[in-house]
């Protein structure tokens, strides 16, 4: 914002993005921005924090708050992402509501114990409220109609929009909507920045990632990532970073590792890969497995982890 500019008319607000766990949550936020700043995968409960997102447009910015997908949780981790998810609601100027349309979900007669809860706190915090139906290009748009009437039934939302975020199909057209409904305000971040989010976290991410995609489905939620080094080398010209990637079970080491260190070196270069194109610097890593026993319902665990 230029000094001259009329501090009026400078719009500026929070978007929280909630919905189930794998609706698109994070795809959506990365299309937004532009940028990968949401790690992605077909697994659940893939994002564990909340993620934010600046987009700046000519007179006014809109931070989005990716969150975890909302689910049944009790204890651990599963109630500090819960927590994390119905907070933003409560931040947020608006919620993007978002669900999932396809072959497995089109026909469905009941939104769920997850989506109705998910309106429910909605409707208590009272907050704008869009309805953003994902992933419409696995249905023909006119299998959307009763779908779209039983949701209208189910809350009184502010708009409606269809997008394939995987795609970029909507997007544009879901930013210019959702703009008149951002509050006049001075900006909150810098023109030049577009996520809080710190080298070290998102480096921990991109590892969590490419080790989420190389295993097979019971391990991944009991895998944290630690960046016990993080160093500029030759005046930061390259990069040096050495992380822990932790199990909560013995047998889960191997399983990481993989024959003769396979899959962990697998898991290694691909994120050394990501690291570069994003920090576009030479990136050296190493990487490490270890057992730190059932951490994830272990509330010091998960404070160090940043879950907190």
């Amino acid at each position: 914002m230029t000094d001259n500019q009329d501090t009026q008319t400078y719009r500026s607000g929070f978007v929280a993005i909630v919905g189930r766990p794998n609706v698109g949550k994070s795809t959506l936020l990365n299309s937004i921005i532009g940028e990968k700043i949401a790690i992605t995968t077909h697994k659940p409960q893939t994002t564990r924090n909340r993620i934010l997102g600046v987009h700046h447009f000519e007179d006014g910015q809109i931070v989005y708050l990716d969150t975890p997908g909302i689910h049944k949780a009790k204890a651990g981790l599963n109630k500090y992402m819960l927590e994390t998810a119905i907070r933003s609601i409560g931040d947020a100027d608006i919620v993007y509501f978002m669900v999932e349309v396809g072959p497995k979900f089109i026909d469905r007669k009941d939104l769920g114990e997850g989506n109705k809860h998910i309106l429910k706190t909605i409707r208590e915090y009272k907050k704008p409220c869009f309805l953003i139906i994902n992933k419409v290009d696995l249905v023909d748009r006119q299998e959307l109609l009763p779908f779209i009437e039983r949701m209208k039934d189910a809350h009184d939302f502010d708009d409606i929009l269809l997008i394939s975020a995987r795609k970029n199909d909507g997007v544009k057209e879901l930013i210019s909507t959702t703009m008149p409904f951002i509050p006049e305000g001075p900006p909150y971040y810098p023109g030049d920045m577009i996520t809080d989010r710190t080298m070290r976290f998102l480096a921990a991410e991109m590892i969590r990632e490419k080790t989420l995609l190389n295993l097979r489905d019971e391990v991944p939620y009991s895998i944290g990532v630690s960046i016990e080094r993080f160093l500029e080398m030759d005046k930061g010209k390259r990069f040096h970073i050495e992380a822990n990637i932790y199990v909560e079970r013995n047998s889960q080491k191997g399983i990481v590792i993989g024959h003769r260190g396979q899959t962990l070196k697998q898991i290694g270069e691909k994120a050394r890969i990501e690291m570069e194109k994003y920090f576009e610097q030479p990136v050296g890593l190493k990487l490490f497995v270890k057992l730190k026993k059932d951490w994830t319902l272990n509330s010091r665990a998960l404070s160090e982890f940043g879950y907190e």
